[in-house]
């Protein structure tokens, strides 16, 4: 069975205990290498990875932590090849694996019809969702959760990230808003959203209750709902079959003695 975010508020008390964890990450981090292209080297994984989404992947200093950086380690070891980070923006990690600049995608890509058609993915290691985050003094406005919002948008301003499946949810499903707003990360919405110049960012689950636990004394929450149901894997190119097998048998191992479940735990508390 995959890990799954579920809609619960034990998961978000959770989450808000581990965010004081995050600063004791050292041995699960990786340098990455952001100006230099990695050369491709049959001894080394190229890993692409936006480091700008905890607890997904996250700079720790000069280091990127976080659940995939984690994942990225054990995959590479069990792939017997040293893991090199290749940090780039969310919109460009398909093109620089379609160039060749990287091997792997691993940065909590969900995996979605139109990106299959360019790119392979591995199968699916975390069932997520898109959620809300929201001023605590609004949460009497939305007392349905996803209704809610949807009942509102034509006053509301809607946020979402750029090249997300948060966006393209935004633009399908709440198209008649006063303003759909779009960032290039969900932290540049957050100035925003505390000075009411949003009134609702909708993104990945685990990044809007993280949002949530460390915005909290400014007045955010997160809507217990989600709102979709999306599944997350790593992509890889279409004619790296080799690489694509072995990743796929390596989430089939780590899945069935728990050790997939484990490393999700740590990063995102899940309900038993």
């Amino acid at each position: 069975m995959l890990p799954t975010i579920r809609r619960n508020f034990r998961f978000i008390l959770s989450l808000v205990l581990i965010v004081g964890v995050f600063g004791v990450t050292e041995s699960l981090s990786m340098a990455a290498d952001k100006q230099a292209p990695v050369e491709k080297n049959e001894n080394v994984l190229r890993v692409g990875i936006s480091a700008n989404a905890p607890p997904f992947a996250y700079k720790q200093g000069e280091k990127i932590v976080g659940l995939e950086p984690e994942l990225a380690a054990n995959l590479a070891a069990h792939l017997n090849k040293t893991p090199r980070f290749v940090e780039l923006p969310w919109e460009e990690q398909i093109p620089a694996l379609l160039e060749d600049r990287t091997d792997i995608i691993m940065s909590g890509m969900t995996i979605t019809q139109m990106r299959r058609i360019r790119i392979a993915f591995t199968d699916p290691y975390l069932i997520t969702g898109q959620m809300a985050l929201i001023r605590k003094e609004d949460r009497r406005n939305f007392p349905t959760g996803f209704a809610g919002i949807k009942g509102l948008s034509p006053v509301m301003r809607i946020g979402a990230v750029r090249a997300t499946t948060g966006e393209k949810f935004v633009r399908a499903g709440f198209g008649n808003a006063k303003q759909i707003k779009i960032y290039g990360t969900a932290g540049d919405a957050i100035q925003d959203l505390v000075s009411g110049r949003l009134n609702v960012l909708i993104h990945d689950g685990p990044i809007i209750l993280l949002l949530a636990s460390e915005n909290d004394t400014r007045g955010l929450m997160a809507l217990p709902d989600v709102m979709t149901e999306e599944y997350l894997g790593w992509g890889i190119r279409k004619n790296n079959e080799d690489l694509l097998n072995a990743a796929n048998a390596y989430v089939a191992e780590i899945k069935a003695d728990g050790t997939l479940r484990r490393i999700v735990n740590r990063w995102i508390p899940l309900e038993d």
